[in-house]
């Protein structure tokens, strides 16, 4: 930990970075980047796929996720921190079914994760 100033995205480096917005933007450049095109008929996505380093083992880049059967999201940046976004979007759709009988709507679900995101950005220690 450099010095404890990576604590909070609220506290400045002594030569005046904030080291965690500079970890989160290393963490999606690390990521692979997702891509969406809307037409009148349909919505299509693509995830770029990155090579694999030589002593890994290939696997299929799963950034495309189902929410319900009419939401899909897409993620940038790391797996593991889109996961909990992931599993609260979809929580959210089922829970909004059960009890409204209808589905949820991108609106709803969008101030959903919203809210979730700023929820630990707000406690994070100041």
């Amino acid at each position: 930990m450099p010095g404890g100033y990576d604590g909070a995205v609220t506290i400045y480096s002594p030569d005046g970075h904030l080291l965690q917005v500079e970890y989160a933007q290393e963490a999606v450049r690390k990521g692979s980047t997702v891509v969406g095109l809307r037409t009148k008929d349909c919505i299509v996505l693509g995830v770029e796929k990155k090579a694999a380093d030589t002593l890994q083992i290939e696997r299929t880049a799963r950034k495309i996720k189902k929410l319900d059967d009419h939401l899909i999201m897409t993620f940038a940046g790391l797996t593991a921190d889109a996961r909990i976004l992931v599993n609260r979007a979809r929580s959210e759709a089922q829970s909004h079914r059960l009890n409204f009988e209808r589905p949820a709507t991108v609106e709803y679900i969008t101030r959903t994760i919203r809210r979730a995101m700023e929820g630990v950005r707000l406690a994070s220690p100041v």
